[in-house]
C-alpha cells in the first residue's frame, strides 16, 4: 500500500529562513537549542517551522540537531584524547545516558567501542586532497593507484617540505 503522507510544497521564500536555522544548528549545536528558539532565527511559528523544516530536509528539526551532536562527537572521539563523558558534554548533551544510546542507536556501536576502534588504526587518516595540495603526492604519478600504498611502491614516495 502506497504511503499516504502528502509531500508539502514549502514556499521557495522560506527556505532562506530555514537555512538561517539549520546554519544555526550547525553553529550552535554544542548549546541548548529547542524548537521555540530555531522557530525565532526562521522568523516562523514553531509548528510551521517544524512542518516546513521537516519537509525541506526529510528530517525533524530537533532530530537534525542530534545527527548533528553525534558527527561532531563521532570527529572527537576519532581525533582527541577525550573520554566519552567529555565528548558528550562537549558536543551539548547533557546526559551521557543519552548521549550513549543515541550515538549507538544512529552509528551502531557503543561511543567507547567507536573510540577504541579508532584508536587501534592510529591517528586519523590524512585527506588525499591535503596529501595533493601540499605537494607530497603526485597526480599524474598516482592516477593509477587506488591506494596511497600502491602509490608509494609505484615509486611516487613522499616529498619533504623541505
Amino acid at each position: 500500500m502506497a504511503d499516504k503522507r502528502q509531500v508539502r510544497q514549502v514556499p521557495v521564500e522560506l527556505l532562506s529562513h530555514l537555512r538561517r536555522a539549520r546554519d544555526h544548528v550547525d553553529r550552535h549545536y554544542q548549546s541548548e537549542i529547542d524548537l521555540d528558539q530555531l522557530a525565532s532565527v526562521a522568523g516562523v511559528s514553531k509548528y510551521h517551522f517544524a512542518r516546513s523544516f521537516e519537509a525541506t530536509y526529510g528530517e525533524t528539526p530537533i532530530r537534525y540537531l542530534t545527527r548533528r551532536r553525534i558527527e561532531r562527537a563521532q570527529d572527537l572521539l576519532r581525533s582527541a584524547n577525550l573520554t566519552v563523558t567529555e565528548v558528550c558534554m562537549l558536543v551539548g548533551f547533557s546526559s551521557l545516558g543519552s548521549f550513549s544510546s543515541r550515538f549507538t542507536r544512529l552509528v551502531g556501536e557503543h561511543p567507547s567501542a567507536y573510540r577504541d576502534r579508532w584508536a587501534a588504526r592510529g591517528g586519523p587518516q590524512v585527506p588525499g586532497c591535503y596529501l595533493f595540495m601540499r605537494g607530497v603526492l603526485n597526480p599524474a604519478e598516482t592516477a593509477g593507484s587506488s591506494n596511497l600504498e600502491e602509490a608509494n611502491r609505484a615509486g611516487s614516495g613522499i616529498a619533504s617540505d623541505t
